[in-house]
């Protein structure tokens, strides 16, 4: 039975989480779609180097609607700016980052994450759907740590954390940490271990949303 007083984190919330546990000089990919948000929430006094797949380092928040300029884009081809010192290079350089080790930190959507870590965000079982891998791949394995941003639960209910995956997989074993509206979540070898949880939810309401065992940190 789920708590009346239970508030789901809203998105903006959730990328203020990722955004605060984001350390002091940290390398960080942004995903497309939900991750960007966290590029408008990165504390002002902690200098931290945003990359973009498609050649940015440095990149900085969302532009306001009359400083959009349609040149300089994220790898969603949103509109974003550019940090004083920012650098832009071909996707030969950006990729070398990626796959290379210095990347400490992507923030990635998901669409399954299995509680040993494997991580699905590039495809789905629906046969109308278009898979669009992009660089996914590259990040799950070639970032220090791989962060998770979804939401809980599907349109239809169901659990986006797993036993195991059923969709085809980004990556083995990569996620280190989940976002979701429900709760933060790290990943070790035992499985999911709950950091934080949203107003008025429960860890056993958790686990029954889930279908998982979840450990208390």
């Amino acid at each position: 039975m789920s708590s009346s007083t239970f508030v789901p984190w809203t998105r903006v919330e959730m990328a203020k989480l990722i955004a605060r546990d984001i350390p002091e000089g940290a390398v960080v990919n942004i995903g497309i779609g939900m991750p960007g948000l966290v590029a408008d929430h990165l504390p002002a006094d902690r200098e931290i180097l945003l990359h973009a797949e498609n050649g940015i380092l440095g990149m900085g928040p969302k532009p306001g609607d009359n400083a959009v300029d349609m040149d300089l884009i994220n790898a969603g081809k949103e509109p974003v700016t550019l940090l004083e010192g920012g650098a832009f290079f071909d996707h030969m350089i950006s990729f070398s980052m990626m796959r290379g080790g210095h990347l400490d930190i992507a923030v990635l959507g998901a669409f399954q994450v299995a509680e040993n870590g494997d991580l699905a965000n590039w495809a789905t079982n629906d046969a109308n759907a278009i898979p669009a891998v992009g660089g996914a791949m590259d990040l799950a394995v070639g970032a220090a740590n791989v962060f998770v941003m979804m939401e809980l639960l599907t349109k239809k209910g169901e659990s986006k954390l797993v036993h195991r995956c059923t969709y085809p997989l980004t990556g083995l074993g990569c996620v280190n940490r989940v976002y979701t509206d429900h709760a933060v979540l790290d990943i070790d070898a035992d499985g999911f271990v709950l950091r934080e949880l949203a107003p008025g939810l429960t860890l056993d309401e958790l686990k029954a949303r889930t279908g998982l065992e979840i450990r208390a940190a």
